[in-house]
């Protein structure tokens, strides 16, 4: 009998050690998402707890993972905090936009072990997903190269080396109608003077570059002047350049005229810093030949075995009498298209 009363002192004594009051909450931490966009992206941590809290609860966390803090993300709390009556806290993450080509990164946030509570999750991995692309692989992003799918270089904007060429200069239209170099019917010696600029490298933007003679600014650029590569402008005198020429870029002079010197002039092209891109020296061809120089063969970068790389266009054999081809190519009148020798 006596054994008896012992076991049941002891079971009530038992009943009485395992008060509700005893019992620990259960923590489990979840997030509203797993990924995080690196442009503007924010998810919310929260932790959880089985039941309310009878007095402000704050829970220490740390952050790890392949991710930096401070120059990757941003938390708005250093710890999780409960308050009290709550049973849950929260704290929000933020990602911070840079332009580095990266990898997926990660972000594991991590409760600390806390006495009062049973923490069933203690931590959570978050991946920072890169918005910043390389389509053509030089290490420029695509959202600050001019030539996304063409590899180039930092300095010109994600494209090949710009190679500009003036490949034909009429400065000394002809006499009578046969001079209509722009092709609107009328031969006017400063509206048909024309510049025929060739672009032997990559995708170029003329945007605000001038063009100058030895005596003013003669033409600016208009925005989004891009010469692609293997692409040609012709830049008229005035007027109003009429036909297709080959398909050129065509622009009239800004100033409303080139004033190319006939007894010799200096062309100057400059870019927006004020660097001078290109020049071209008209004195050594100065002698009213009543036509356009050219070179021959087009897009030729060197001097032939006799010395010269410009000639009178007339007098080259393929140019059939023919005085100017603006946009097009000396013989025949075909479209200009880059040689093998000059591909980038």
């Amino acid at each position: 009998m006596k054994i008896r009363l012992l076991f049941l002192l002891a079971f009530l004594f038992t009943l009485q050690s395992c008060d509700t009051d005893d019992i620990l909450p259960a923590l489990t931490l979840t997030s509203s998402s797993n990924e995080l966009s690196e442009n503007q992206g924010m998810i919310t941590i929260t932790a959880s707890l089985n039941s309310e809290v009878e007095q402000e609860t704050i829970l220490p966390i740390s952050f790890s993972g392949t991710a930096t803090f401070n120059e990757d993300y941003l938390s708005s709390e250093s710890s999780l905090i409960i308050p009290s009556g709550d049973s849950s806290g929260s704290l929000t993450i933020n990602s911070i936009q840079d332009e580095d080509i990266e990898d997926i990164e990660t972000i594991i946030i991590t409760v600390e072990a806390q006495d009062e509570v049973i923490v069933i999750s203690s931590s959570i991995t978050i991946s920072i997903l890169d918005d910043d692309s390389d389509s053509d692989g030089d290490g420029i992003n695509d959202s600050d190269d001019d030539c996304p799918n063409e590899a180039g270089l930092p300095e010109y904007n994600g494209c090949s080396q710009p190679l500009l060429i003036i490949n034909e200069v009429l400065y000394d239209p002809p006499s009578g109608i046969e001079g209509d170099a722009n092709g609107d019917g009328i031969r006017e010696a400063q509206e048909d003077e024309f510049i025929e600029f060739v672009n032997l490298g990559g995708t170029l933007d003329l945007s605000g570059y001038t063009v100058h003679d030895n005596a003013q600014e003669r033409h600016v650029f208009p925005q989004g002047t891009i010469i692609p590569s293997g692409g040609v402008l012709v830049l008229f005198g005035g007027g109003s350049p009429t036909g297709a020429f080959g398909n050129a870029i065509v622009q009239t002079a800004s100033a409303g005229i080139l004033n190319m010197n006939n007894a010799g002039d200096f062309v100057t092209l400059y870019n927006t810093n004020g660097e001078v891109v290109l020049t071209f020296d008209i004195e050594p061809l100065s002698n009213n030949p009543n036509e356009s120089y050219t070179r021959y063969p087009d897009l030729n970068l060197e001097p032939g075995d006799d010395g010269i790389l410009f000639y009178q266009h007339a007098g080259i054999g393929e140019a059939l009498g023919a005085f100017f081809s603006p946009g097009t190519r000396t013989v025949s009148y075909t479209h200009l298209t880059l040689p093998t020798i000059c591909s980038v």
